[in-house]
């Protein structure tokens, strides 16, 4: 019994030493690129850009926030608001912005009871009236951090650039649940965007993404995934985005920063919606984003348990002092360089915490059809 006991101790022990590696080569590897990440010289010849917005029923963030996009210091740019179905009074505040800005155009898209529709219909309706080859995403209730933000992102689309992925957080604010949804935000970019320095992309998203009109009709726009509620920013990425043809670029003063949900309702819709799009990623991706949260609750699984049997604490420490110290050094670096202070205090809390919640998140979408065709 007592053979027994010791060696389920030991391969106890190794579970942890091996999750605790496989955490290290990510925070070392990928998780760090975006500290250490130094980008090469902006070579591209200025050229037309065209902005696409969608809205529904987006009247105040629209009246707030569409002027930080309009004036921004670029020589030769459009904006298309594509209006979908608003019943607000976004048709009158974008009547008046006509009015204000020459360079700024609006679509309407009428609704139809006969006819439902994803956002991708929208982007699409948008990209089909854009002039211009190159294309910039955001939404209507985001505001770029400065207004540098089109000119630092255009300026990588040179002849072997399809896609450019930048970082689109989310306004600061009181409670619990602000912090989560940034540090959320904060842990998937410094994945999407580590990986994609490393030669890896995967994902981007819509709040803060460019590419080329060209690539998108080439390949057959969102093609098999154009049913799903979500996707037109991540899938359409995952699909087509190379190590060769996607750029980077999350300097300060190209963020933007969007609202943020204000309930716990209001969040774990979204967050679901955003899982839907997981199973439909590329195979390799999909293992390695499914590796790091899986040796995370390995991690701290094993080290309940070796605690619990009393297992040598020097030991124990050590393992556990290297990767948290690892964590939070690679975490202070990002949140600095993303601009997502105050979010040091519950790492530990949300790092235990996370993968459990998006798990369950996970499988509740499971068989779920309920949100096909929404718009978002």
């Amino acid at each position: 019994m007592a053979e027994y006991g010791n060696s389920y101790i030991l391969i106890t022990f190794v579970i942890f030493l091996g999750s605790a590696a496989i955490q290290l080569f990510y925070y070392l590897f990928f998780y760090s690129a975006v500290n250490s990440y130094k980008p090469g010289v902006k070579s591209a010849p200025v050229q037309p850009v065209s902005i696409i917005i969608c809205a529904r029923n987006e009247a105040e963030n629209l009246k707030q926030f569409l002027p930080s996009v309009l004036e921004q210091d670029y020589p030769d740019f459009e904006v298309i608001v594509v209006n979908d179905c608003s019943e607000d009074s976004s048709y009158l505040i974008l009547g008046n912005y006509l009015l204000e800005y020459p360079h700024l155009r609006v679509s309407t898209v009428n609704k139809d009871p006969k006819f439902t529709h994803n956002k991708k219909f929208a982007q699409f309706i948008g990209i089909k009236a854009a002039k211009n080859e190159v294309l910039l995403f955001t939404d209507a209730d985001c505001h770029p951090e400065s207004d540098k933000w089109l000119g630092n992102m255009a300026a990588h689309f040179n002849e072997s650039t399809d896609f450019v992925l930048g970082y689109g957080g989310y306004k600061q604010a009181k409670g619990l649940l602000n912090k989560y949804i940034r540090y959320d935000c904060l842990s998937i970019a410094m994945q999407y965007l580590g990986m994609a320095i490393r030669g890896i992309p995967y994902m981007g998203v819509g709040r803060n993404l460019a590419y080329r009109r060209s690539m998108f009709f080439a390949n057959n726009g969102y093609g098999a995934h154009n049913h799903l509620i979500s996707g037109d920013d991540d899938l359409f990425v995952n699909t087509n985005a190379t190590k060769k043809n996607t750029s980077i670029e999350f300097s300060e003063g190209t963020h933007t920063r969007s609202v943020p949900v204000q309930g716990l309702k209001e969040w774990v819709i979204q967050k679901k919606r955003h899982l839907t799009t997981a199973p439909y990623y590329r195979l390799h991706n999909k293992v390695l984003l499914f590796i790091e949260p899986a040796s995370r609750v390995l991690f701290y699984s094993s080290l309940i348990v070796l605690m619990c049997l009393r297992f040598n604490w020097i030991w124990i420490s050590a393992v556990f002092g290297v990767r948290i110290i690892a964590q939070y050094i690679i975490y202070f670096l990002s949140q600095k360089k993303l601009n997502e202070p105050g979010l040091l205090a519950y790492l530990l809390f949300f790092d235990i915490f996370s993968p459990l919640l998006n798990g369950i998140l996970f499988l509740s979408n499971t068989g779920s059809k309920s949100g096909k065709n929404r718009w978002r």
